[in-house]
């Protein structure tokens, strides 16, 4: 540790300052900064190009990568957002009294030092700044090479609002590019309290094997619809087509049609949305005959079982048939990756069960996985999307970003 070390202890340090700013002052920085994100589109746009010209196209993560001005004014909406909300710090979660006269409270306060390790979308050192700043808490960004000219023209435009608002730089740290910096990351115990990757399912695996300091894993998106026998036909087209189609290279589109083959006939209708914005199909054997000769030749491909738990990021999907709900569950069970379900059903008692069987960070029911997102959740923005059970799990935003201490008042009591 003996490159980072120094800045490793520069950010703890910070950390300590930031939780005694106040609320008002928090807003203030967080305001500032959305509009800085806007005076200095041009800058970024330059920065992102940079990046983007490193890139080819057709990788599932140009997408992610790519900063335009409409993309930069929802950043800074989102700043805005974060700003309004009420702070989750110094909530009182329980409090007591105990029979010696022991006053006890359970408080919401900062994490201390939070690691972001994450691949393309420059977006989310925005994001993750704005969550980190609200909750007190001092921030080390490890970005991957693939965005480095873009985090580093954001992290500058962060810290000048710091300056301005005369608070340390110290609490938003970027490392460098390289893989050094990210084993020394993952070593960084007494430094960094928590770690929190984003990214390929192989960047998670990675972090989880090999860091020594605890981590929130942000699992990839296999994501999956079931259209069941009692759907209705013009909500499911509209659903499946929005949750494939309205940004392919998130997490929350979806990869995997599970289609009850008792609606086997409607499967042309149901795809013809899909057509027009050209996805193609991998489709077993069933939906493929049903498929044929209903869908452009070119866009359709008989489904191998690796299409199945595969997260494509592209304008690709797998459609599996399945005889009912309980096979429906079964595929899931296998291949889901937890993080986003969704039913498309009108039965009530079909919709229950699923809601109540199926493992994920977020479940849907007649409606779009599109929607699994912080700010869509009504959270301002996330860290990311937790895919495991303990500390956090789905949209990770502010509280999620907290611990809790207990807070003990007493007047001299001594234990016998």
């Amino acid at each position: 540790m003996k490159n980072l070390e120094k800045t490793f202890q520069n950010v703890q340090a910070a950390s300590r300052q930031l939780s005694l700013l106040s609320e008002s002052k928090i807003n203030k920085i967080l305001d500032d900064l959305a509009m800085a994100a806007i005076k200095y589109t041009p800058e970024i746009l330059d920065a992102n190009q940079e990046d983007l010209d490193r890139m080819d196209p057709a990788d599932p993560k140009y997408d992610r990568l790519k900063l335009n001005e409409e993309r930069i004014e929802n950043i800074a909406e989102d700043l805005i957002n974060v700003a309004k909300l009420d702070t989750p710090l110094g909530t009182i979660l329980a409090e007591k009294k105990l029979p010696n006269g022991l006053d006890l409270q359970k408080i919401r306060v900062p994490i201390g030092v939070i690691g972001i390790i994450y691949e393309s979308r420059p977006n989310v050192t925005f994001d993750v700044f704005s969550l980190c700043l609200k909750t007190g808490n001092a921030l080390v960004l490890k970005g991957g090479s693939d965005a480095h000219a873009s985090n580093t023209l954001i992290v500058e435009v962060i810290h000048s609002v710091l300056k301005k608002n005369k608070i340390t730089t110290d609490c938003v740290a970027l490392l460098p590019a390289d893989r050094e910096a990210t084993k020394e990351l993952l070593q960084a115990v007494g430094y960094v309290d928590v770690i929190i990757p984003r990214g390929s399912q192989g960047l998670i695996d990675f972090v989880r094997n090999n860091s020594k300091v605890p981590v929130i894993e942000t699992g990839a998106g296999i994501v999956h619809t079931y259209f069941d026998r009692s759907a209705n036909m013009e909500k499911g087209a509209a659903i499946i087509c929005n949750a494939k189609t309205r940004r392919v290279s998130v997490c929350n589109a979806l990869d995997c049609l599970l289609l009850d083959q008792s609606r086997l006939s409607d499967l042309p209708a149901l795809a013809k949305p899909l057509a027009e914005k050209g996805v193609t199909i991998f489709a077993d054997k069933l939906a493929f005959e049903a498929l044929s000769g209903n869908y452009p030749e070119a866009l359709l491909q008989p489904a191998k079982e690796a299409h199945f738990g595969t997260e494509f990021l592209s304008l690709n999907m797998a459609i599996k048939t399945v005889d009912g709900l309980d096979a429906a569950l079964e595929h899931i069970a296998r291949y889901s990756s937890k993080h986003s379900e969704a039913i498309i059903a009108e039965d009530e008692k079909t919709i229950s069960h699923f809601l109540q069987a199926v493992d994920a960070a977020a479940v849907y029911a007649n409606a779009s996985t599109a929607f699994t997102d912080g700010a869509q959740f009504g959270l301002g923005a996330e860290i990311g999307i937790s895919t495991q059970k303990l500390h956090a799990r789905g949209p990770m935003a502010l509280e999620e970003m907290t611990s809790y201490k207990w807070v003990i008042r007493g007047n001299g009591q001594i234990r016998p």
